[in-house]
């Protein structure tokens, strides 16, 4: 028998997601730590090692940055930040800095805590007397850095920051030596499981599981850069008393059932719609179908094998749609997570959460006015009875520390109640601590007439219909442009396969995922505006600029040197600067438009520069520089595509 979950209690204050320890990373001396026997101690010996060591300890700085924050920016700076937030106001405890990009004219970043640290030291003897004047000893305590060029306070003591364009420079073109994993964001968490996708068995997949699938792959593809190991779950729906009926339909059409195969079978869709039907009307078939529920349950061989048979069936028209969008999953279903349920029930009810409701065992939730069902009245498990047993597996046996749910925002109230269930069990954490849960919810996919994405004969749209009309038309558009005298079959087939799946996942990923969206062929094909057309053909230039140029890449990424001496220069390395914080950011709150954002500008931003007759690139005095700025780009657009889960091309 299983037993409750039990978990260490985490400690009170744990580590938030891409956070920094404040101490253990203190860029001067170990000699000063949290241990410190008071403040003035603190701000006496600092400011000595400021004036004594500023160069050592700028490379020391440095260093520690780099290690810790590779390739973000916002995070290095807030390293400083927190070094001058310590002299400036070393009485106050846990100051965090708040570091934010500038959309303004005063510079590339801003420290925002001035207004809020005045409101906190204002009244208590403080030397400063107003906002501008915190912001002002903020500036004036920071590190001397090689990455900050200068730095001005604005209004109510923001404190903006100028990068250096040497800096910036030298940051792209390492990371073009070393790969674009060195900008890759750093959780603190080893190990999370993306639950998405789940369609059930014996059932088509349709449009309605399309964002499921491509929403949760791209989430899966941050976290797997972010260096976490991630247990890409399929929830199937494959038990429950639907495959009572499915099974004595499987055995009435097909005697020996074991022969039955997909060709046989036909459309699923079908199969289960007939043998629904069968269920309603037939009164002689319903009871044989009860009866096979019980048969199955009891572990009976052939009703086993007809289950297996099924499942096996419905894996392969699965496989078909996973195989278009090269998604990859770990199937483990309803039916893997059943044998745990009693033994977790039984936990529960020991720990005196589980109550007798109407004949039915049930949770009750604080703040919600229905209870949690988790065995029904007829002595049944549902959703909620699985749902939680999958939930202790995954804290259990698998070690997760991020537990992520992709379905539609209808669940949203079902995924509270069980969060909340296995708190009040102890199994999670109270607040937002890890480990923890996390729903991601989606709107629906719309048609041209605002209602529910369906064909004409009002049935669910077929996802790999779907798939294969986008490919299609994508390849038709090919032809048309005259590719086919021009490219081989092979290049046609996987540039239509990228194009039309591309357009098709980039379509649904732009949008903010919580809102409903209109499937629209013409506008996702698109070779202007905000899509992965575009997107994909830019990247196909820039890939074309660098051909034409005749250099070896690889030779000038090591030779060569870059610059940022132009204004528009100094913007694309800027924007590209930012890539590792828009990406930390898209895993923290679970946005994938994040980065849909972020791609769509770093091509606007470099078109602006590419077009303009003073950055010109091929022939230009430059050219080195400029090829590598180019080179950058695309290495940054490529990830931004493999996160996305989309295949880039290299020529159009």
């Amino acid at each position: 028998m299983l037993t409750p979950l039990t978990l260490l209690v985490p400690p009170a204050s744990p580590p938030s997601l891409f956070s920094f320890n404040r101490f253990s990373h203190f860029p001067f001396s170990t000699s000063i730590s949290a241990t410190t026997t008071s403040a003035s101690d603190l701000l006496r010996v600092v400011s000595r090692r400021l004036v004594l060591t500023t160069k050592t300890q700028s490379i020391t700085t440095m260093a520690t940055q780099e290690e810790e924050c590779k390739g973000n920016v916002k995070a290095q700076l807030a390293k400083l930040f927190e070094v001058s937030l310590k002299v400036t106001v070393p009485n106050e405890a846990d100051v965090d800095p708040l570091i934010a990009a500038c959309t303004g004219k005063f510079g590339d970043y801003q420290c925002n805590n001035a207004m809020g640290l005045w409101s906190k030291i204002k009244g208590k003897g403080t030397q400063f007397r107003g906002p501008p004047a915190v912001g002002e000893a903020i500036k004036n305590n920071l590190p001397t850095s090689e990455m900050i060029d200068s730095c001005s306070v604005a209004g109510p003591g923001f404190v903006n920051v100028v990068l250096s364009k040497n800096w910036m420079a030298k940051s792209i073109q390492k990371m073009l030596i070393e790969g674009i994993d060195t900008w890759a964001p750093q959780p603190p968490v080893k190990t999370a499981v993306v639950d998405f996708s789940s369609p059930n068995i014996a059932k088509e997949m349709h449009v309605g599981h399309l964002r499921s699938t491509i929403i949760g792959d791209t989430l899966a593809r941050m976290l797997e850069f972010s260096k976490v190991k991630v247990l890409r779950r399929n929830h199937v729906g494959d038990w429950g008393t639907q495959f009572g009926m499915l099974i004595e339909f499987l055995f009435e059409k097909f005697p020996n059932f074991e022969d039955a195969t997909e060709t046989a079978i036909g459309d699923l869709q079908a199969f289960y719609k007939a043998s629904k039907q069968r269920f309603d009307s037939d009164p002689a078939f319903k009871e044989r179908a009860q009866q096979a529920v019980v048969r199955l349950q009891g572990g009976e061989e052939k009703y086993r094998r007809a289950w297996a048979q099924i499942c096996e069936i419905s894996r392969t028209e699965f496989h078909k749609v996973y195989q278009r969008l090269g998604v990859h999953l770990e199937e483990k279903g309803e039916s893997f997570y059943n044998p745990y349920i009693p033994g977790v029930i039984e936990g529960l009810t020991k720990q005196g959460l589980v109550e007798e409701s109407q004949g039915a065992r049930v949770i009750f939730i604080e703040g919600i006015n229905i209870p949690l069902i988790v065995v029904k009245s007829d002595g049944g498990f549902n959703y909620a009875s699985t749902d939680l047993a999958a939930l202790w597996y995954r804290l259990n046996e698998e070690k997760a520390e991020w537990i992520i749910y992709v379905t539609d925002v209808g669940q949203q109230q079902h995924f509270d109640m069980v969060f909340k269930a296995a708190k009040r069990a102890g199994w999670l954490p109270q607040g937002d601590n890890y480990p923890k849960a996390s729903h991601v919810g989606f709107g629906l996919v719309l048609g041209e007439d605002g209602k529910r994405f369906r064909t004409r004969n009002t049935e669910v749209v077929r996802l790999v219909d779907l798939l294969d009309e986008a490919k299609n038309r994508s390849k038709a558009a090919l032809i048309e442009r005259g590719k086919g005298e021009e490219w081989t079959e092979e290049e046609i087939e996987s540039t239509a396969d990228a194009v039309g799946y591309g357009a098709v996942k980039y379509a649904d990923l732009k949008n903010n995922r919580l809102t409903n969206y209109t499937f629209n062929f013409d506008q996702m094909l698109n070779d202007k505006g905000n899509t992965a057309v575009y997107l994909l053909y830019a990247h196909a230039r820039i890939c074309s600029i660098i051909r034409r140029s005749g250099k070896d890449v690889e030779e000038l990424k090591n030779k060569g040197t870059l610059a940022l001496e132009h204004k528009d220069e100094r913007d694309l390395g800027l924007h590209l600067l930012q890539f590792a914080e828009v990406v930390e950011e898209a895993c923290i709150n679970l946005l994938p438009n994040v980065v849909c954002d972020y791609l769509y500008n770093l091509s606007e931003i470099f078109s602006k520069f590419y077009s303009n007759p003073d950055c010109k690139v091929i022939g230009s005095d430059k050219e080195t520089s400029r090829l590598l700025l180019c080179e950058a780009t695309a290495v940054v657009m490529r990830k931004c595509f493999n996160l996305l889960g989309i295949t880039p091309i290299y020529k159009i």
